[in-house]
């Protein structure tokens, strides 16, 4: 076993760098805070709008927020609590975004975070000048340096349009700039996608619009937020992500099937994946409304015809909207490309986190758990306090490149091809992989011999 060479010392050379750069007051940048703070480590914050909360504050003035009136949690509050902050009793099973944003700013009360972030303020570019130094210009022109850099700026803020022939004279728009179903009142409405906010948005128009259509183009397993009396997210635990994921597969099945039969019988397609092949749907009343008549369900769309709109199925119908719920592409405006790049939304980052070649660049909630992010998150932030506190270490260059080539085939295998499905994980899998790396970083630290300091991340050179 032996200590790395060149990149190596390049790494330790951290040790003597400064501050470090947070970037985003979302949850993935208040864990961030915590953590180094924990760690007696220094740090400047910076957010872009006026208060914190990223996607939970509802029209936040940081235009980042894809939040709607009507949002509420997909993942239990018994899957999303933070471990170091539980869940008040009385925050319902599944909350409203603005009892989620509550959460989130009685944490940072706790832990006396709000205090350290410049608000109204984002970071316009940042550049590895050296080994141990980055340049971060802010948008008010001021530039600073740093040791580390950590982006906590979210992957649900840059929307993906569809190219379909053609042009649509009516009102077009993408989730992200939905917020009230009363803005589409008596209008015939064409809903794009079948993800999670497609959904919610479907449910939310059919109430109040004068026709509700879905498109999809596979459709997709629309499973409950409730199996037999409790939240889908509970009959997960740690042991049952130890299972062959055919397994786990079959089980799910089992409990939908006893939940809500077959999904055909209410007029939605059989989806052309297995279960667990796809980012899950999750949806209590979806499939009501389809089965109540007040959801259409249309395929994927042929072309756009001025109010016209044609379908592969030969069908055309007239619409007011439509809503493209078509997902998001990651992006990062201001990291060079040359320094680190995003290829049809897939990222080459150790444990989605850690750029290998890229020392002192860290990336906090770049995943799409199959379960709630926050404490993930939290996780995620701990690891990367105690790599710039030299307390573990990352493995070598190599080795990192290996695990991620390992994760990205997995991926592969399992999922279908999309740009939506580059940065899946499974949430007690995930939760296990980070803590060993923890353990195994540790010992990785003590081999090495070095004293903890903050700005470093260390590596050590695995046989």
């Amino acid at each position: 076993m032996t200590t790395g060479t060149s990149e190596s010392e390049a790494h330790q050379h951290l040790l003597r760098s400064g501050k470090a750069c947070i970037i985003g007051a979302g949850i993935s940048g208040l864990t961030a805070a915590k953590a180094l703070k924990d760690h007696g480590l220094p740090y400047d914050h910076f957010e872009l709008g006026s208060d914190l909360g990223g996607l939970w504050r509802f029209d936040n003035d940081n235009d980042r927020s894809a939040a709607y009136r009507t949002l509420h949690i997909n993942s239990s509050k018994h899957n999303m609590e933070l471990e170091d902050f539980p869940m008040p009793e009385e925050f319902p099973v599944f909350g409203h975004h603005a009892e989620v944003l509550r959460y989130f700013e009685a944490y940072a009360d706790a832990f006396d975070l709000t205090s350290g972030i410049t608000f109204n303020t984002g970071v316009e570019h940042a550049d590895r000048v050296d080994p141990d130094t980055w340049r971060v210009r802010l948008t008010t022109g001021e530039v600073r340096e740093y040791g580390a850099v950590l982006v906590a700026t979210g992957h649900h803020w840059n929307p993906r349009w569809p190219d379909f022939p053609g042009s649509f004279d009516g009102r077009v728009l993408h989730s992200h700039a939905y917020r009230e179903p009363e803005d589409f009142a008596g209008d015939r409405v064409l809903v794009v996608g079948i993800g999670n906010s497609a959904c919610d948005i479907i449910v939310d128009l059919c109430r109040v619009a004068g026709q509700v259509t879905l498109s999809t183009r596979s459709s997709a397993w629309v499973l409950p937020k409730y199996v037999l009396g409790h939240p889908l997210d509970q009959w997960t635990n740690p042991y049952m992500e130890y299972l062959p994921v055919g397994v786990r597969r079959a089980l799910f099945k089992l409990l939908v099937w006893m939940s809500v039969g077959d999904q055909e019988r209410y007029g939605l397609p059989k989806p052309d994946h297995d279960l667990m092949e796809e980012h899950p749907t999750i949806s209590q009343e979806l499939l009501s409304q389809i089965g109540h008549g007040r959801v259409a369900v249309r395929p994927n769309i042929d072309r756009l015809d001025g109010a016209t709109v044609h379908f592969e199925d030969g069908a055309s119908e007239v619409f007011d909207a439509i809503i493209y719920a078509t997902g998001y592409d990651i992006a990062f405006p201001f990291l060079p490309d040359d320094l680190f790049s995003v290829e049809n939304n897939r990222v080459r980052l150790y444990r989605y986190v850690v750029p290998p070649e890229m020392p002192g660049l860290y990336f906090l909630g770049l995943i799409q758990p199959l379960g709630a992010v926050m404490p993930l998150v939290e996780k995620q932030a701990k690891w990367v306090a105690e790599l710039l506190a030299g307390q573990v270490a990352v493995p070598s260059v190599e080795a990192m490149e290996g695990e991620i080539d390992a994760a990205l085939t997995a991926m592969q295998n399992r999922y279908t091809a999309s740009p939506r499905h580059t940065i899946q994980v499974d949430f007690w899998n995930y939760m296990h992989e980070m803590e060993r790396e923890m353990r195994r970083g540790a010992k990785r630290a003590e081999r090495m011999n070095l004293e903890p300091a903050a700005g470093s991340r260390a590596v050590v050179q695995e046989a």
